[in-house]
């Protein structure tokens, strides 16, 4: 009897020791709360080469690339969990963390305190600042910031950014012209419709190489400078996790060469904005 008392119990212990590796193994895989068990959801806004745009390849096949995407990547790479990008206009990448339908925002975000409501902003990643960029033969219209305060004057910035911020502060007087995209912005300006616009300035530089009629002529003060990745707001285990692999990135090397592959590949052929279909 005795003996089959402990029979019983050796394999009750058996199966309990069963039960907690299992859950283990499943803690593990899931170790992070995301919207999609297994992956990492990340909303992008891909008009904002280097940062994120389309490549076009050998084929004319559009590529999502950007240092935003191979930072994406490696970030959902060091989580052990499958990547999925979600390319959205730049405000929709503000309502979808603001309702938590993405796990991750990589959009070139300054982490402005305004934002800090609707999501928490990792460690800075990738520092850049902010510029006023008009076209060729209109510089000189553009001496300091003063000059973009002019009653008439049609002032760009992209629809949610913190270029809008600046706009206000900057041009109040002008007409603030706010549009989707940067390529709307740059398009409006080579057509002549807007006078100048704010624009961060690593993506006015990557403009300036496809478009050489562009002028960048002032650098913008920004108290907030550099770019950070918005983080679905309460989740600290991700935010942890996330600053984690950006710091990894950034002494690794991998951050200094996703921005120099991003900046060759923008300056080939490719394609901002949303993929129609």
């Amino acid at each position: 009897m005795k003996k089959l008392i402990a029979l019983l119990l050796a394999a009750m212990m058996v199966l309990s020791l069963a039960a907690c590796g299992s859950k283990s193994a499943s803690s593990k895989q899931y170790k992070y709360n995301t919207v999609a068990d297994g992956k990492l959801t990340v909303a992008t806004s891909p008009d904002f080469a280097p940062y994120e745009f389309y490549a076009i390849d050998a084929n004319g096949n559009p590529q999502l690339a950007g240092f935003d995407v191979a930072l994406a990547g490696y970030i959902a790479n060091e989580l052990g969990l499958e990547l999925e990008m979600v390319p959205i206009d730049f405000d929709g990448v503000l309502m979808e963390l603001q309702t938590k339908s993405v796990d991750l925002g990589l959009a070139g975000l300054s982490p402005d305190p305004d934002r800090e409501n609707i999501m928490d902003f990792s460690d800075i990643y990738y520092m850049g600042g902010q510029s006023f960029v008009t076209v060729k033969g209109s510089e000189s219209k553009f001496a300091t910031l003063a000059d973009t305060n002019q009653a008439g004057l049609q002032i760009g910035a992209q629809t949610g950014s913190i270029q809008v911020g600046l706009a206000e502060e900057n041009s109040p007087n002008a007409d603030i012209i706010q549009l989707a995209k940067v390529t709307d912005i740059i398009a409006e300006l080579l057509a002549g419709k807007l006078d100048g616009a704010y624009i961060e300035t690593a993506v006015a530089e990557s403009y300036a190489v496809n478009y050489p009629e562009l002028a960048i002529v002032l650098d913008v003060p920004y108290d907030v400078e550099g770019s950070a990745i918005g983080v679905s707001k309460g989740n600290a285990e991700l935010l942890a996790a996330v600053n984690a692999a950006v710091q990894k990135a950034l002494s690794d090397g991998s951050m200094d060469r996703f921005v120099a592959e991003a900046n060759e590949q923008a300056a080939g052929e490719i394609y901002e904005g949303l993929l129609e279909g």
